[in-house]
């Protein structure tokens, strides 16, 4: 989990940044990309969307932290892009895949736990953690198994529950390193404060 080495007050507070535009950019290919893959039924198209946005996803952050232009807006707005994003297609997917709708339902259990646990952290710390390593793994793992099933409409029935197993493993140990992270950073900002 990385922070901003730059002090609160030097946290840049504009929302037009580059990095926040890119994650913008990703919220408004969302309904495109749904449309390609439900009405459309290109999978090829929806791919390569989904695949602009996954890397736009990665560029973003490079250029904020290469650039500084880290904000706190932009902290909280690429998570949203990417949990929408991943969402809405797998909403999509669950019509053709239905072993998907179990994946869709820990992804949102999964972040709201985190969602819960990070506001506890920003309110009691004042600051906004980035992701870390684990969370980006079963990131890659998410997309991993959308493009595959948004590609390969008729993947054995076994390699696909054997990909959302896997998946959803990955994100539980995510949430696991996630939630004891931020018990101990509020530990040792109670150590810190009292």
């Amino acid at each position: 989990m990385y922070m901003s080495n730059l002090p609160k007050n030097k946290l840049q507070t504009k929302y037009f940044t580059i990095p926040n535009l890119l994650s913008m950019f990703r919220i408004a290919l969302i309904p495109i990309c749904v449309w390609m893959y439900c009405v459309e039924s290109n999978s090829i198209l929806t791919a390569t969307i989904l695949l602009l946005s996954w890397f736009t996803d990665m560029i973003d952050g490079f250029i904020a932290r290469k650039f500084n232009m880290i904000s706190e807006f932009g902290k909280i707005l690429d998570p949203v892009a990417d949990k929408l994003t991943q969402s809405a297609m797998l909403f999509c997917l669950v019509f053709n895949f239905h072993a998907i709708l179990y994946l869709l339902l820990f992804m949102i259990i999964k972040e709201t736990a985190m969602a819960i646990t990070g506001y506890i952290v920003i309110k009691k710390t004042n600051t906004v953690y980035g992701a870390n390593w684990h969370g980006k793994i079963a990131t890659g793992a998410l997309y991993t198994t959308l493009f595959i099933h948004i590609l390969w409409i008729n993947i054995p029935l076994y390699l696909s529950t054997t990909l959302i197993l896997l998946c959803a493993g990955l994100m539980l140990l995510s949430l696991v390193l996630y939630i004891t992270l931020n018990i101990n950073i509020l530990k040792q900002h109670i150590k810190e404060n009292f």
